[in-house]
């Protein structure tokens, strides 16, 4: 009786540690995620404060550059004007220029600050995740002093899996909404506001200078706004080219390659072999996905000057091969953070294909993925 008493004080002592234990590491977690939501809404506010700066910096730019023509022609009819107007404008110039230094050097800083933030984001990202982690094996170890260790182990193995894949979902999510809202920020929004400061630069120029400057300027208006209108049918493409319902995988992958090898300066060939035909919907995203993925990965990481890209059809299967001439990497080290190629496994296995990685450090890439067609699965 006294052994058992033994056992259970032990275990007692044991439940109580690490309910501690599990608790010390739950306000870790939680300072940890105060730290990252308030970080979130600085970097927010920073990045408005940053698209102001740039706003205010080209509206000072501007009147730097109306200034100095003023002096300019002040400076080459000097003899036309009183001490005091060369004065002024000199002056004038001086200030603009002292503003405008003043204004790149807040921009700089609030770069900086933004950059700081966003690598602090990533590290308590890491520390809640390592927390959460920590949490779930606690979890464990008192289920299995307190129950049975088979049920435990099934519950651990099926709440593990479903936070890894919820995990990856969010990453994902949260990943391609950044990457969405930078290229907007950088592109279309970048260009809507010099829209904005060139438009009322014509009105003063045709006020000023005559009908043929403001054309100039409007040609460059339009200019400006073609390449805006091609950036964001550029982000709609990427999110869903409309061309895989309408024309199939085989032309919207010819035309996406297309457009990467002008996009990123690499030479992107592309190489079909087989009959085209229109597969179903799913498998015809997956594809085109995992090409894609493929081919975004190698421009990013492997600093490629030259990537294959090899489609094979046949009545029983769809052979996709992506191969560059980049740095490589040990397929066998995983990379932490990285979901890359997980997203593309998690792909192919939904369609019961089978995915090959060859690569070394030095030697480039070969990705081959061969998915099986259904003998119903080409649609009409």
């Amino acid at each position: 009786m006294g052994s058992v008493q033994s056992i259970e004080f032990i275990l007692d002592k044991m439940m109580d540690m690490v309910g501690k234990s599990k608790e010390e590491i739950f306000e870790i977690g939680e300072e940890s995620r105060n730290e990252y939501d308030n970080l979130k809404r600085e970097l927010s506010d920073i990045q408005k404060k940053v698209i102001k700066m740039i706003e205010q910096s080209e509206r000072t730019e501007l009147h730097s550059r109306f200034a100095r023509n003023r002096l300019a022609e002040v400076s080459k009819h000097f003899s036309h004007y009183s001490d005091t107007e060369v004065r002024e404008a000199y002056e004038q110039a001086n200030d603009y220029q002292v503003k405008l230094a003043l204004l790149h050097q807040e921009e700089k800083q609030l770069r900086d600050r933004r950059n700081h933030i966003e690598r602090r984001l990533m590290k308590l990202g890491e520390t809640m995740e390592r927390a959460d982690h920590l949490i779930n094996q606690i979890n464990v170890v008192i289920n299995y002093l307190t129950g049975d260790l088979q049920l435990v182990s099934d519950m651990v193995a099926d709440a593990e899996q479903m936070q890894q894949f919820g995990l990856k979902i969010i990453h994902a999510q949260e990943e391609e909404r950044k990457k969405l809202s930078r290229e907007i920020h950088d592109g279309p929004a970048q260009t809507m506001a010099n829209v904005m400061l060139r438009s009322e630069l014509v009105e003063k120029i045709l006020d000023q200078q005559g009908v043929e400057k403001a054309r100039i300027e409007i040609r460059d208006l339009r200019k400006m706004v073609k390449d805006s209108l091609g950036e964001v049918r550029r982000i709609i493409y990427d999110l869903r080219p409309m061309t895989l319902d309408d024309l199939g995988l085989v032309p919207t992958l010819a035309k996406y390659i297309r457009n990467a090898e002008e996009h990123t300066g690499i030479s992107i060939s592309f190489k079909n072999i087989g009959r085209e035909r229109r597969f179903p919907a799913n498998m015809e995203v997956a594809i085109f996905r995992f090409v894609q993925e493929a081919i975004q990965n190698a421009c990013k990481h492997a600093a490629p000057s030259e990537i294959q890209v090899k489609m094979e059809l046949t009545d029983k299967r769809v052979t996709a091969i992506i191969k560059d001439n980049g740095k490589g990497f040990d397929p066998l080290l995983k990379k932490e953070g990285s979901f890359g190629l997980v997203g593309m496994k998690e792909r192919i296995n939904m369609l019961d294909g089978k995915l090959s990685i060859d690569s070394k450090p030095g030697k480039g890439t070969l990705i081959m993925v061969q998915i099986p067609v259904s003998p119903h699965g080409e649609s009409e």
